[in-house]
């Protein structure tokens, strides 16, 4: 049986796209075209999508930027989470390297980056307060195993010097942390100053 020279053939695309290169032009003639259907009459692939199709409803995870966050991360909304490790400028890290190198000293360093950045700086005060109350704490120490040698009429002269390595190997610790932007919780300290 001969085909219709006038019928239009399938659409092969999506409903809403241009037809396919299956219709023939119109002609000027006065004859039957019939316009390409958009009621969704073409024919599309049973579980195929289109490009850039997006189905009613859905929403691709991705910020503003088209960028996709992991939940929790630093910066999500509703997120909470530590602050980003670092400074926010390099007079910050020398304070707090000096609040924590300053240690090798005893509880003046400490003191000092407190008293001269603290206001100022709230990256430095934590710093320098955590330095602070590990040196009078074992600034303490310090006294009580001096007091000690001394009432054991030299026997234990050599307590005060193990008791003296202990801040000296914490304060070369807690300075390492500070170059590498962490703040250094200090181990057996009595937190006296917040």
């Amino acid at each position: 049986m001969p085909s219709d020279p006038n019928s239009v053939p399938p659409s092969y695309s999506a409903p809403g796209e241009a037809p396919g290169s299956g219709y023939p032009p119109p002609s000027s003639g006065g004859g039957a075209y019939a316009p390409p259907p958009t009621s969704g009459a073409g024919y599309q692939q049973p579980g195929y999508q289109q490009p850039g199709y997006q189905q009613p409803g859905y929403q691709q995870p991705g910020n503003a930027y088209g960028a996709y966050q992991q939940p929790g991360a630093y910066g999500a909304p509703g997120s909470v989470g530590p602050a980003p490790v670092g400074y926010a400028n390099n007079d910050e890290k020398t304070w707090a390297q000096i609040a924590h190198f300053g240690g090798l000293v005893g509880f003046i360093g400490p003191l000092v980056a407190l008293l001269a950045k603290g206001n100022e700086s709230p990256t430095v005060k934590a710093h320098a307060t955590e330095a602070l109350n590990f040196h009078i704490t074992w600034g303490i120490a310090v006294l009580v195993s001096v007091i000690i040698a001394i009432c054991s009429f030299g026997i234990l002269f050599f307590l005060p010097i193990l008791v003296l390595i202990v801040p000296w190997v914490f304060s070369i610790i807690g300075g390492m942390k500070a170059t590498n932007g962490e703040l250094y919780h200090y181990p057996m300290s009595i937190r006296m100053i917040k």
